[in-house]
């Protein structure tokens, strides 16, 4: 693979712009390679030329024309290198700015990462020192035993501390692992604040430096732990309790969860500086390329004195990073693996995802037995004459039980698309939706997953079609009744399965993210909950089918079908409330966003949504009642919820529509090379969401059954919420490249008196 290819892989998207331009100076090398061929090929004329001058000079015409064309072109080659030159000073220039400004950010980080490790050791000291009085479970003592040769070695093990007199990282490393291998051996014990060694000298603990003075336990006076609100019990107590009075006192259950953020914070702290050293060593490697192509065209010296300059630079002599992150696996292997260095490293550096032939080999095969199925059922109807009035009752009753599988198959093969085209067009999608590293889909494994399920789905189907419209098996007919209900059970089984199959960690991550969306707004939301919960606006229909399996299967009207499904006070409460209940959902995280954030956007979004529950509200007693009055007013309201929508779509969700941007009525950045397919998908956005007024006109369309109107338009919904996802993630990812924004921010555990003082004198 060419170096060039190597190093756009490499980059970290949102730092795109930070990078070395190596195909600008590439381009200005070009140019100094054509000049220098340029002189080569006029060589051979040189002895023609002298010829010519000494004959002009004895005929007294030479007027020195051929020396100001030799200093012309000499001027000329020297123009190029000295724009060489110039550019890459700004480049290196560029380079260590952003560099210097990341290691500052990593060194303040590093401080409060320390700040936060003392304060979890004195909560461990205090555990422990609680559990030797007996007052905590059995399971805090265990705790408070493992834990207790890093709490009293906090003196020593402080790896994150960063001075000019600490160690070196190799220095601290094997400090901490001589510590791991002498465990046994060093024990000491805590006596009136003193901790004593197995080789009888005492150490202070008030020696850290931190805690300069008395006992560690003493900063947890200065400590409160934080609550986020990230569980709705936290969210209730915030609104009717004032919390700040249990943050003085730390619980023993508090321990596990503190720790647990620390760990993370630490892991994702790593990860970081390893994006910075990442970042270090391609750019540091691209200038070393550059030079070594310039000396290898040019011939000069020039290059090895400029790399001199590159080496003695702040990106190219800078050590930091290195120390820290020798540190920082020092001080996880000791803190929060058990001295287990192997599981340490686990957690800080996961296994990258490698792709399975088995998974496109399973995708060819799931969707040659999708089609086949897909043609036997299109036959099986055509034969049997389901779409005509003789089996249009039956079609009604048993096709919206299948149709939800074929709504999420779609979805399916639509967010596979989407993964495609994000990866394609390089948008970090997985920092994005916050999936651990190698744990995020494939483009393959989705449509695997969308395949799979088409064949079960279809499978089930068809065998429905021959056992209920055979003549030779209506003693079946009993039994197929049960079929769509076993392949709700399969599909249900499947996503709760609790064993390492089938993606395990997506299948939860989804399913967590389902649980916060139902549960909004007691839960923070994160862009995962709100992208879930705008999916979920576009499968109304899909979720309106489980009020007939609630009809069939809860209220005992399998046999009849739909057709006493009304008659039910719960099936008609339940067919007006399943069209809101995604909108309110969305409306809920809105207005928690609102009262967090701050920001006015969100209000004008709840407003956007609560105007779509008014429409579908009126648009579902139009359906029922069949009055002119409610046709009337649930075409203006739902007019007015297609224009709003629309509008939010393009210009909010999407950033298009700039008026004074580079790019005229789009945005300044783009990724997709072609400016054609941002108005081809405004267009379509705006056709697509005129199409979902079909559910409210009805228009007579004597060629298609009603039913088959309402799925085709909710399948123009669907592709219409994948276009619509595709660029929404896009926007995102360039909001922020547009901040350099590369990491997560995990909220820390403990917040410390004097970051109070000051946010309030900020504030």
């Amino acid at each position: 693979m060419k170096f060039s290819k190597d190093f756009k892989r490499q980059m970290v998207p949102e730092w795109i712009e930070a990078y070395v331009d190596y195909d600008g100076l590439k381009r200005i090398l070009r140019e100094i390679l054509h000049y220098n061929l340029s002189k080569k090929r006029e060589t051979p004329l040189k002895s023609l030329e002298k010829k010519l001058s000494l004959h002009r000079t004895l005929s007294g015409l030479h007027r020195h024309t051929n020396g100001d064309v030799e200093n012309q072109v000499t001027r000329e080659g020297r123009e190029i290198e000295i724009e060489f030159f110039r550019k890459l000073d700004e480049e290196l220039n560029k380079i260590n700015t952003f560099y210097k400004e990341q290691i500052e950010v990593v060194m303040d980080e590093s401080t409060l990462l320390n700040k936060q490790l003392d304060a979890l050791i004195a909560l461990r000291l205090k555990v422990r020192s609680s559990c030797s009085n007996g007052a905590c479970s059995p399971e805090h003592q265990e705790m408070g035993s493992l834990n207790s040769s890093s709490e009293v070695e906090m003196s020593e093990h402080r790896a994150l501390e960063v001075s000019s007199n600490s160690l070196s990282g190799s220095e601290i490393t094997d400090v901490i692992l001589q510590g791991i291998n002498q465990d046994d051996e060093s024990t000491s014990v805590l006596e009136n604040n003193t901790i004593v060694k197995s080789n009888g000298r005492p150490e202070e603990v008030g020696n850290n430096s931190t805690n300069q003075q008395g006992d560690p336990l003493e900063i947890l006076e200065r400590v409160k732990i934080r609550n986020t609100l990230e569980s709705p019990l936290d969210t209730i107590k915030g609104v009717f309790k004032d919390s700040k009075h249990d943050d003085l006192c730390f619980k023993k259950d508090e321990l596990k969860k503190v720790e647990a953020k620390l760990r993370l914070a630490f892991i994702e702290f790593y990860q970081k500086l390893r994006l910075v050293k990442q970042y270090s060593f391609m750019n540091l490697s691209a200038l070393s390329k550059i030079m070594k192509s310039y000396e290898k065209i040019t011939s000069r010296r020039e290059a090895r004195l400029y790399m001199k300059k590159i080496d003695n630079s702040y990106i190219g002599s800078s050590d930091e990073v290195n120390n820290l992150l020798e540190r920082v696996e020092a001080t996880f292997i000791k803190q929060f693996s058990n001295s287990n260095i192997q599981k340490g490293m686990k957690s800080l550096r996961p296994k990258t995802k490698k792709e399975k032939h088995s998974v496109t080999f399973w995708s060819g095969c799931f969707s040659g037995f999708s089609a086949a199925l897909l043609i036997a059922v299109a036959l099986r109807i055509e034969t049997k004459k389901l779409m005509e009035k003789e089996g249009a009752s039956y079609t009604v009753n048993i096709f919206p039980l299948y149709s939800i599988f074929a709504y999420i198959v779609l979805h399916l093969l639509i967010y596979a698309a989407d993964i495609y085209f994000w990866r394609r067009f390089k948008i970090n999608y997985p920092f994005i939706f916050g999936f651990k590293p190698g744990t995020e889909l494939s483009y393959r494994e989705v449509f695997l997953l969308g395949t799979g399920l088409a064949v079960l789905s279809l499978s089930c189907f068809l065998g429905n079609l021959y056992l209920d419209l055979g003549s030779t098996t209506q003693r079946y007919k009993t039994l197929t009744g049960l079929f769509p209900l076993g392949l709700v059970a399969i599909v249900m089984i499947i996503l709760f399965c609790p064993f390492n199959i089938i993606y395990r960690s997506t299948r939860f991550f989804f399913i967590k993210s389902l649980f916060r969306c139902l549960c909004a707004p007691l839960y923070k939301v994160t862009l995962p909950d709100f992208f879930l919960a705008d999916h979920v606006t576009s499968q109304v229909t899909a979720i309106r089918s489980l009020d007939l399996y609630i009809c069939y299967y809860g209220l005992g009207e399998r046999s009849q079908r739909e057709s006493k499904c009304h008659g039910h006070g719960i099936y008609n409460v339940l067919y007006f409330a399943v069209p809101v209940i995604p909108f309110w959902l969305r409306f809920l995280q809105c207005i928690r966003r609102l009262f967090e954030e701050k920001e006015a956007m969100h209000g004008y979004s709840s407003v956007n949504y609560l105007l779509t529950i008014v429409a579908a509200i009126i648009r579902t007693i139009c359906e029922l009642k069949k009055g002119m009055a409610w046709m009337v007013l649930a075409l203006v309201s739902s007019s007015v919820v297609v224009i709003v929508a629309t509008y939010w779509d393009i210009v909010f969700d999407w950033g298009l529509l700039r008026r004074h941007s580079k790019n005229p009525y789009l945005r300044d950045k783009l990724l997709v090379p072609y400016k054609s397919v941002y108005f081809a998908a405004m267009a379509l956005d705006v056709v697509l969401r005129i199409a979902w007024m079909q559910l409210v006109l009805e228009f007579k369309l004597h060629s298609l059954h009603r039913m088959a109107i309402t799925t085709v338009v909710s399948c123009l919904e669907i592709t219409r919420r994948g276009i619509w996802s595709f660029f929404r993630i896009e926007n995102e990812h360039l909001n922020n490249v547009g901040k350099y924004r590369a990491f997560k921010s995990v909220p820390l555990p403990f917040n410390y008196d004097e970051e109070e003082e000051e946010s309030s004198k900020d504030d």
